[in-house]
């Protein structure tokens, strides 16, 4: 209720009159001064806040622009706020950078959630070799005998048909197991390895696909925006979040060592510990959660 109180009031009173002081005090906007205060992630995030909070709709609007009209977006904003591009030189720089960063992260889970809407289809061709590059990435001196065999056990499927295990998270669970295999081979070989441990193993290939829905809910709710403010300088893209994947998968092996688990019935247990963990982490504006080998 006091929350709720304060927010009415500081949206349409204090905030107002707070920012007039601040105006005639300094001469700039809060565009303005966000950007000689700020740098980072801190900086687009509170750009995109004043923006969103705006009473003018020509601001409030530029929170759901396009990469291909960025540029006029900025202009217009420029227009609005009275600012002279002569006089503030970086000011156009700085805000199509933010505004970048903004529609990108909205484009990036638009195109997360088309890939995750698309079903693992035995029939498509395209997905059956992506399956099958995952089992030689993996597996590269022992041969599948058969598409459906129970051999598909030893990389953490729980089936004959792995096909079943990607329900949930469709076609992106597959590309992410098969990105961390690729670009972190090594990696992914020692993963693999330690998750056929006698006491702490682990289904690799189920818990890759859970920890896609970890990134994928971590998106949905924002809460990456922090992280990829501060390592994507322009318009995030799939790379960034299969990148972003890769450390979780990473982590997360090294977190269910470090904690020794009684049992793998234990899972959604630890899973929900490391979770946890990895959103406190994002919660830090200073937030750049990259693999570092």
């Amino acid at each position: 209720m006091f929350i709720s109180l304060w927010e009415f009031f500081y949206g349409h009173f204090f905030r107002f009159w707070m920012k007039w002081l601040l105006r005639q005090m300094t001469g700039k906007c809060e565009l303005q001064r966000i950007f000689d205060t700020y740098v980072g992630a801190q900086r687009t995030h509170r750009i995109e806040n004043s923006l969103t909070y705006s009473k003018n709709k020509v601001l409030q609007k530029a929170t759901r622009v396009v990469e291909d009209e960025v540029d006029k977006c900025v202009e217009g904003i420029m227009k609005e706020k009275n600012i002279n591009p002569e006089k503030d030189v970086s000011f156009k720089i700085c805000m199509r950078a933010c505004l970048l960063q903004i529609a990108g992260y909205k484009q990036l889970f638009l195109d997360v959630e088309s890939v995750r809407k698309r079903p693992y289809d035995s029939d498509n061709a395209q997905h059956e070799k992506l399956l099958l590059k995952l089992w030689n990435l993996l597996m590269p001196t022992k041969k599948l005998k058969a598409r459906i065999s129970k051999q598909w056990a030893d990389i953490g499927f729980q089936g004959d048909d792995p096909k079943t295990d990607f329900r949930g998270m469709g076609i992106l669970g597959l590309i992410n197991l098969v990105y961390f295999s690729e670009n972190y081979t090594s990696e992914a070989h020692q993963i693999l390895s330690r998750s056929n441990h006698p006491k702490l193993g682990y289904s690799y290939a189920i818990v890759g696909i859970n920890l896609t829905e970890m990134a994928y809910s971590l998106l949905k709710s924002e809460a990456l925006k922090f992280h990829l403010y501060n390592f994507v300088p322009g318009m995030p893209t799939l790379e960034h979040f299969h990148q972003f994947y890769c450390y979780l998968v990473y982590e997360f092996d090294k977190f269910w060592f470090e904690e020794e688990p009684e049992s793998i019935m234990y899972f959604n247990l630890y899973r929900e510990k490391f979770h946890e963990k990895i959103k406190g982490l994002l919660m830090d504006c200073n937030a750049a959660l990259t693999l570092k080998i």
